[in-house]
């Protein structure tokens, strides 16, 4: 087979693909489902297997992605309309721990060990059980959890202690450029940006190889060594 027509139907592939994925949502790749990981790997085999395929040319792969993606599309609008059809594609969640008992049938029914649930109980940075009241296990394979009160994270308004608003870090300078969608979030202004650099001895932004600004905290700036 031609490179010139590998490279064709790759590119093609590609770009259909990534279009499709933007139509499609998030689902496709964070927090996916059985549903999604299926769907996931159909797509990527009527890319993968057409390559090889010397009968098969471009306008039959983008049918089939398009057939393809068109299915999904109108499955996920299905999902949205109807709670018992999502229920059946997408799964509901399964209660593992209930008031701080192991449910073993839950456990046998989601093909769960108790070594994997450990697992999951540890990411969640519980080391054990008796740490536990609900564990839920998600549609998508990840642990939601409840403590024990007695074993709770203490919280701010727990001590009395006075609120502070929430701020959300933002990247000024990556890699030597100025990421100016974080720089306009922060309402600042490149020169604002420039000086603060130069006050921690860098010439330009390109002598940075990370910048981070947070409210009320002075700028962090990190240089290449």
């Amino acid at each position: 087979m031609e490179i010139k027509s590998i490279a064709i139907e790759l590119i093609v592939g590609y770009f259909a693909l990534l279009i499709l994925t933007k139509i499609l949502g998030k689902t496709q790749i964070t927090q996916i489902s059985a549903f999604d990981f299926i769907s996931a790997l159909i797509l990527g085999e009527l890319v993968g297997n057409s390559l090889y395929d010397e009968k098969i040319t471009v306008i039959p792969i983008l049918a089939a992605i398009t057939i393809w993606g068109s299915l999904i599309f109108f499955t996920e609008y299905i999902t949205q309309k109807s709670r018992r059809f999502r229920h059946i594609l997408e799964g509901t969640p399964s209660l593992i721990i209930n008031k701080g008992r192991i449910s073993y049938e839950e456990l046998k029914k989601n093909h769960l060990d108790l070594n994997q649930l450990q697992h999951l109980l540890r990411a969640k940075d519980i080391f054990s059980v008796r740490e536990c009241e609900y564990a839920l296990l998600e549609s998508n394979g990840t642990l939601s959890v409840i403590r024990k009160p007695l074993y709770d994270m203490v919280q701010r308004q727990d001590l009395q202690l006075p609120f502070k608003s929430a701020t959300l870090p933002l990247s000024l300078i990556v890699d030597g450029e100025i990421v100016y969608d974080n720089l306009t979030l922060a309402e600042r202004e490149e020169a604002w940006l420039l000086d603060e650099i130069k006050k921690q001895g860098f010439q330009s932004s390109k002598d940075v190889l990370y910048a981070e600004w947070e409210d009320g905290k002075t700028i962090l700036v990190q240089g290449y060594e």
